[in-house]
């Protein structure tokens, strides 16, 4: 079992891989948001609202986004979006255990580059009050006991470029954690667990 004890121990030892800034690149942050309830360690994800024209619309992810102008660092950007998103304040409400390796997602026709860091928080406690805004239509919560032992994995197709393609994903009361966030999780599976060979594989 990946333990939240494991998952702190990991992250404090780790040191991320330095990414390269390239001109004009976008940089964007998460929060991977996990509690404790009862023998298992979860995780907070969120499912977009579906929006016409957002290619992500209506699909599962970590709260977070772009950083802007008033942002010191990524770590700013990760805690402000989650406030905007769900209204949770990570600052009050848990302590960040640290940040993961930098992910740049697969471009399919999009221009320009974009580098995504994922910073790992824990709630001090597992209930708290949530205001989602406009952009989120729900918060779900998954067992990373379930996922790191394949319970809930599974192969999903999704239309890219006009065909349908498979993915591993994860799956979540109904919904599916694929692309980028797929790969963040396995990444602390990976860090947590170091003998562990990804489902996809």
């Amino acid at each position: 079992m990946v333990s939240l004890e494991r998952i702190r121990t990991a992250i404090a030892e780790h040191s991320p891989e330095p990414y390269r800034e390239m001109a004009g690149a976008r940089q964007a942050a998460v929060a991977t948001i996990l509690r404790q309830t009862g023998h298992h360690t979860e995780v907070l994800f969120i499912l977009r609202a579906a929006r016409e024209g957002d290619p992500w619309s209506g699909h599962m992810a970590f709260p977070g986004g772009h950083r802007e102008a008033q942002d010191d660092n990524l770590q700013q950007t990760a805690e402000r979006e989650t406030m905007e998103e769900i209204g949770l304040d990570l600052q009050r409400h848990a302590t960040c255990l640290g940040e993961l390796d930098a992910v740049r997602p697969n471009a399919r026709g999009r221009r320009g580059e974009l580098i995504v860091v994922p910073f790992v928080y824990e709630l001090h406690e597992p209930d708290v009050d949530l205001d989602l805004n406009h952009e989120v239509d729900a918060v779900l919560w998954g067992s990373l006991h379930d996922m790191h032992r394949g319970h809930s994995y599974q192969e999903t197709k999704f239309m890219i470029q006009g065909r349908h393609e498979p993915f591993p994903a994860y799956g979540v009361e109904g919904q599916v954690v694929w692309g980028l966030t797929y790969r963040m999780l396995d990444t602390i599976f990976q860090l947590a667990d170091p003998g562990w060979t990804p489902h996809d594989r």
